[in-house]
């Protein structure tokens, strides 16, 4: 996993790895999480240590579930336990006094891999999607979720209902946001979230999406990334990346170098956003440093972390693996097809946000 600081100021991405989940064998936890608004890195920092521990609680292993017959019961009381977990940690936020997560909050997208079986849940706009390989032998990607935002007609029209408003702004005419009944904040681009109370009675929700997918031997590895890398990449463009990684153990910074040089080229006027990934591969453990090796959960949401050879890493770095050589002409030809695929996108208007006050007067969250 790996995490990288845009040009926005403190890095509000976290994410986690969890081998090992609820003490079985073999049961991975999976996560990334983008904060948003003033105390979005606090948010996005206490969601990621605060659910999966809350899940391990709420989710007992049950013997019989080991069964062929029982498998469809397994996965449904994961789903159970993962909309429960979310919702309750939401209230648990709102009596956080630490927190001010009024006008902040963060996406969350998660996954549990047991065996054979994927649990995948999404709240927000962060994305997971699955490389697998198709009947030429091709890698090819296959998203696992849905990017809840208003613009979906389903999310926009239980927003509505509830009295939030949706519309975009005149800089960005193709990104609707969510704002307040009577007043132009906060401006929100998602649909659901933790935190952002303030929208919370008028449409913004806490319950993820949650669905299962049972793995094939012809699927290689599953990315989680906010959405400083969907942004610029393409999911097709994402897996060539992964996939063409000769050391899986440096793939999340290869991505993320690669997401970061798209910013430059794609949006040369707009400051990168804040990106994180985490790679979990399927077929084969990627090597993990010797200093980490000992390591059952790994964490990462702070800046300026020390690398495992004890170096400092370039500030908003947190890495897991370092020291990557990147192809230059594989570089160029990504860059290329990003400039021919998208001619134009307005990714950020005046209110950008790294200009969010603390009273949200008319300004933005993304």
């Amino acid at each position: 996993m790996y995490t990288r600081k845009g040009k926005k100021g403190i890095n509000q991405d976290a994410m986690i790895v969890w081998e090992n989940f609820t003490g079985e064998k073999n049961v991975f936890f999976c996560g990334v999480f983008d904060g948003h608004g003033p105390s979005g890195h606090k948010v996005a920092r206490h969601v990621c240590d605060a659910l999966p521990l809350k899940l391990s609680t709420m989710h007992q292993p049950r013997p019989s579930a080991k069964k062929e017959g029982d498998k469809d019961s397994s996965h449904k009381h994961w789903e159970a336990s993962l909309i429960r977990t979310f919702q309750e940690l939401d209230e648990d936020l709102s009596m956080e006094d630490s927190l001010d997560s009024y006008c902040s909050g963060t996406t969350a997208v998660t996954i549990v891999k047991q065996d054979q079986h994927l649990i995948i849940s999404n709240l927000g706009d962060s994305r997971a999607i699955l490389g697998t390989r198709d009947n030429k032998n091709q890698i090819i990607p296959v998203q696992l979720t849905v990017d809840l935002k208003p613009s979906l007609p389903s999310e926009s029209e239980r927003i509505q209902k509830n009295g939030g408003r949706v519309f975009a702004m005149e800089e960005e005419p193709n990104v609707p946001r969510v704002w307040m009944p009577d007043q132009d904040c906060p401006g929100l681009a998602m649909s659901r979230a933790f935190g952002d109370f303030c929208l919370k009675d008028h449409g913004l929700i806490s319950t993820p999406q949650v669905s299962y997918r049972r793995l094939t031997p012809k699927d290689e590895f599953v990315v989680l990334a906010t959405d400083g890398v969907w942004d610029v990449l393409s999911n097709n463009e994402v897996v060539q990346i992964v996939a063409s990684v000769k050391r899986p153990s440096i793939a999340a910074k290869v991505l993320v170098y690669y997401a970061v040089q798209a910013w430059r080229t794609k949006y040369p006027g707009s400051k990168v956003d804040d990106c994180a990934v985490v790679c979990l591969f399927l077929k084969k453990r990627p090597p993990v440093s010797g200093t980490l090796s000992d390591i059952s959960q790994q964490t990462a949401s702070h800046v300026n972390e020390v690398d495992p050879k004890g170096k400092k890493t370039e500030e908003g770095e947190t890495v897991i693996n370092c020291d990557i050589v990147v192809d230059p002409k594989a570089l160029e030809e990504v860059n290329r097809v990003n400039g021919n695929t998208i001619k134009h996108r307005s990714r950020l208007g005046s209110l950008s946000r790294d200009k969010i006050t603390t009273d949200f007067g008319g300004q933005t969250q993304s």
